[in-house]
């Protein structure tokens, strides 16, 4: 069968490659392991935990692309159920790497509060409310786009879904990449050359630009025809070029993403900020300041709501801090 000429039946448009998933399970495997030792080295869980749950998620995405790269061939519902996990687990966790990204930049704009374009505790809680719009619409979109026994009216919506969701995000990154330039040269005309700013700054933008490509390639093989009929294989001829070439799913969905993983795993943020988000940096550039912990009175169900709402509910109230006494110290001592 040449490359591009659709296979009858398949799930995937085409034979999948047996050695790619593979390859993928392995190094996303490494890299989810070194997230989860570097969340524990620098306890930085809450900073940067989407980054080890999301290489889980795509080290078991691609092991499901390996079973299916033997069983893909539409005859059963376990081997429809399976390509659907594989897509959805793919699909899902680069909105939420999107989602680190800006947990990330508002724990930078708490070190440097006073150049923050806007107040760094309503960075998460506002995208978090258009990622989580982005996965929903994405995760639905997915799962009526994966399935090929469904109407072709129900593959259209899901893709029409996932273009709202990529629409979306492309959006959200356009914003988020404003906001982090304008606070980076704010610190640069003001002489801020910490490590604990500059570095992580540096790395948000190559992973945005890393997403933001994967996205445009997203949004471009939706534009297209994207609706498999398994019972008209003549009609799957006229599929998007970007779905019935596999080596473009590797480049620009599977490697991209690796690489952003890996990016992370070289660049941990845990190793450049403080623990602490109450230490921040005064406006000498060399010096950090630490205000008095506040108490937290949430219940666990509060808290645990907080997270899986995108911190956009049950948020703490923060005590006026305006007579607490601060502690200050140099910004070498931090890791002491």
């Amino acid at each position: 069968m040449a490359e591009g000429d659709p296979v009858p039946g398949s799930l995937y448009v085409y034979a999948p490659n047996k050695v790619a998933p593979i390859i993928f399970v392995v190094a996303y495997g490494l890299s989810a392991i070194g997230h989860i030792w570097q969340c524990y080295r620098y306890k930085c869980w809450k900073l940067v935990g989407l980054q080890p749950l999301c290489a889980v998620l795509f080290t078991a995405g691609y092991a499901l692309r390996e079973y299916g790269a033997y069983n893909y061939i539409y005859t059963s519902s376990n081997v429809l159920i399976g390509f659907i996990l594989s897509q959805v687990f793919i699909f899902v966790c680069p909105p939420l790497l999107e989602l680190a990204n800006y947990h990330v930049l508002g724990r930078i704009l708490y070190y440097v509060p006073y150049f923050a374009p806007l107040p760094p505790g309503r960075v998460l809680a506002t995208f978090g409310g258009l990622l989580a719009l982005v996965e929903v619409l994405n995760a639905v979109g997915v799962a009526l786009s994966a399935n090929p026994s469904s109407a072709s009216s129900q593959q259209e919506l899901g893709s029409r879904l996932i273009l709202a969701a990529i629409g979306i995000q492309l959006g959200v990154i356009v914003i988020f990449i404003t906001i982090a330039s304008i606070f980076h040269r704010r610190c640069i005309r003001a002489g801020v050359y910490a490590k604990a700013v500059s570095t992580p700054l540096i790395t948000l933008y190559v992973s945005m630009t890393f997403i933001a490509i994967r996205s445009i390639y997203r949004l471009v093989e939706h534009i297209d025809n994207t609706t498999v009929d398994l019972k008209h294989p003549e009609t799957l001829k006229t599929l998007s070029p970007l779905l019935r070439y596999e080596w473009f799913f590797y480049i620009f969905e599977a490697t991209l993403m690796l690489l952003n993983s890996v990016l992370w795993n070289i660049w941990n943020p845990g190793r450049y900020l403080p623990k602490n988000y109450h230490v921040h940096l005064a406006q000498d550039g060399t010096t950090e300041i630490e205000d008095g912990e506040d108490a937290d009175d949430r219940t666990l169900l509060a808290k645990t709501a907080h997270v899986f709402t995108f911190g956009i509910l049950f948020r703490r109230k923060r005590p006026d801090r305006s007579n607490r006494e601060l502690d200050t110290f140099p910004v070498d001592d931090r890791h002491n």
